[in-house]
């Protein structure tokens, strides 16, 4: 990422981002969640992206340099923590479950006034205690480094319907599907399925936020069929992708 902007504190605010508009790369040295009340977010760094539909929240620790990038009509909010506050005690990105009360939490503290009134005290303290209760969920698309790792991931993002197997694709990179494996566990974290996986999820919620029909989307990032797609979906995020519209 190039030209860093550096904010000495994380803003907290709501405000609307244009499908396919963003923030640049950028880090403070507060916390922040970011959380898209309505649209899809994506927050990317160097290390991978995650990416949130209005059922889950970012953390961003203080002094990550990260960039936001919109999905759909992206209805924004931001929350800055003092680097003090870390509920979650966390030094990466984090993918988080909303609910409805940390939602309503959430929305209620980017709204104005900002000030340090006792009653803005308590509902900040009562959202720290929410986000230590919420859980961590695995919605986080890493970035490789190794080389070969690099070309076939790319390969995948241009075409995630691509159903080769990592022995077909082993050969177009000119690495074994063995080398290729050892690879994603040590580069990645994940074997090679949980990433084409999430790959195939960040591909559905960014087509899914620009309302294109379910069974177009299913096709597009390679499930068999609607109901498979449908069935991975509900188990990730807890709701259909009829449901998830914006």
């Amino acid at each position: 990422m190039q030209e860093i902007r550096h904010v000495s504190m994380a803003p907290t605010r709501a405000q609307w981002l244009a499908p396919g508009t963003g923030i640049d790369a950028h880090r403070h040295d507060d916390h922040q969640i970011v959380y898209a009340g309505r649209g899809v977010l994506a927050v990317t760094t160097d290390a991978g992206s995650w990416i949130a539909p209005a059922t889950r929240a970012i953390w961003v620790p203080a002094g990550t340099v990260h960039a936001h990038q919109a999905h759909g009509a992206l209805e924004l909010h931001l929350v800055g923590l003092p680097a003090r506050d870390n509920p979650l005690g966390l030094d990466r990105p984090t993918v988080l479950a909303v609910g409805p009360l940390l939602r309503e939490l959430i929305l209620a503290y980017t709204r104005a006034p900002h000030d340090e009134s006792p009653e803005r005290g308590r509902l900040r303290a009562v959202l720290l205690d929410q986000l230590r209760a919420s859980p961590q969920q695995p919605v986080y698309l890493p970035a490789p480094t190794a080389a070969r790792l690099r070309a076939l991931c790319a390969i995948l993002h241009a075409d995630p319907a691509d159903d080769r197997t990592l022995a077909a694709l082993g050969k177009e990179v000119g690495a074994s599907d063995r080398t290729l494996s050892r690879l994603f566990k040590a580069d990645l974290g994940m074997t090679f399925p949980q990433w084409r996986t999430q790959l195939r999820l960040y591909h559905a919620l960014v087509l899914l936020a620009e309302n294109t029909p379910v069974t177009t989307v299913a096709h597009l990032c390679g499930w068999s069929s609607a109901s498979a797609f449908i069935d991975v979906f509900r188990r990730t995020f807890g709701h259909t992708p009829g449901a998830h519209r914006p």
